[in-house]
């Protein structure tokens, strides 16, 4: 039978042209990309005058346990003015392509954007090279009267350094290198992953856990104006993101075996989970006004209480399990 199957394949693709693939090639990397082996492997040796563009903000290490040795990594911070840059960008930013679902190309040439990279710093043969690692380009948006809010528009850790850690270690460098400036109103992103949402709720909850207004005593007293103050001034974390850092704070802080306070922390989280569906309920308010008989009712059968109820468990469930990957982490940090 799998003879027959695979005879079959055979037989039906026989007449179908190859894909050009080339030719898709081209529609997103520059001109002067290579085809062949030895022009690839010749290219290698220009590699040791490479250098990284625009200033060092943050350099660190990672241990490898395989190897028992530990490798250091640079993250700088670079602009279309540095020389050479704007080519390299040009091919750095076609990895998105293969690497994120819907990414499409930015507007080097608007002077709002910042761009940040990490680099692996090494030796090889008594010379210092550098490997791409990822990348991260922010968006500089105006705020009335005299602020600017930098949003996240693209980060991409390339595969062979996923799980290090780098994504952490270059969204921290940001957020300290954003901190410095007064004319920052706060740091947010565009459309945000799941795993960026992660990445930043680990973040976030390190540089926060702290500051005073984060401390278990308060923590345990409620979100308060003093934490989205402090988080707004000294991290430029807006509230919205404040209030999630004080759920996973305080989740940390809960003692799990007083039922007490995991019936409050419970009720907490779940009153702000809630929002949407009080919102639901005033619509449903102004539905019985204007809406038919059977069209309301289409509409109440969607907004049940019971429904709600459970849909309502369910998300909070996820929450307390998204919180203590991060509580998780944090300890590890």
């Amino acid at each position: 039978m799998i003879t027959t199957f695979i005879l079959c394949l055979g037989k039906n693709t026989q007449d179908l042209a190859p894909d050009d693939v080339e030719g898709k090639i081209r529609e997103i990397i520059p001109p002067g990309f290579c085809c062949g082996t030895d022009d690839f492997v010749s290219l290698l040796e220009k590699e040791a005058n490479f250098r990284p563009f625009g200033s060092l903000l943050h350099t660190y290490t990672v241990h490898n346990v395989e190897e028992g040795d530990d490798f250091t990594f640079q993250i700088y911070k670079a602009d279309m003015s540095c020389a050479g840059f704007r080519e390299y960008h040009e091919r750095l930013q076609t990895f998105l392509m293969f690497f994120i679902e819907t990414a499409s190309f930015i507007d080097v040439d608007d002077d709002r954007w910042d761009y940040f990279i990490v680099f692996e710093k090494y030796n090889k043969d008594g010379e210092t090279l550098f490997a791409t690692v990822g990348y991260m380009t922010v968006y500089n948006y105006y705020v009335y009267p005299d602020k600017t809010r930098p949003r996240v528009s693209q980060m991409l850790i390339l595969p062979t350094y996923q799980g290090e850690g780098h994504g952490a270690q270059l969204l921290e460098a940001v957020h300290r290198f954003y901190c410095t400036s007064p004319k920052v109103q706060d740091i947010t992103a565009e459309d945000p992953s799941e795993n960026y949402v992660k990445l930043r709720d680990f973040v976030l909850a390190k540089f926060c856990q702290g500051l005073p207004a984060f401390s278990t005593d308060k923590l345990l007293q409620g979100f308060s104006e003093d934490m989205a103050t402090e988080a707004r001034e000294n991290l430029k974390i807006n509230k919205k993101h404040a209030r999630r850092v004080y759920e996973i704070l305080r989740l940390r802080a809960t003692d799990m075996s007083d039922d007490e306070q995991v019936r409050e922390y419970r009720l907490e989280v779940k009153r702000r989970l809630f929002g949407p569906y009080k919102k639901n309920q005033r619509e449903l308010t102004k539905m019985r006004k204007y809406l038919r008989p059977e069209e309301l009712a289409s509409h109440v059968s969607q907004m049940d209480t019971q429904v709600q109820h459970e849909e309502l468990e369910r998300s909070y469930q996820q929450v307390l399990g998204d919180y203590r990957r991060v509580i998780e982490r944090l300890a590890q940090a």
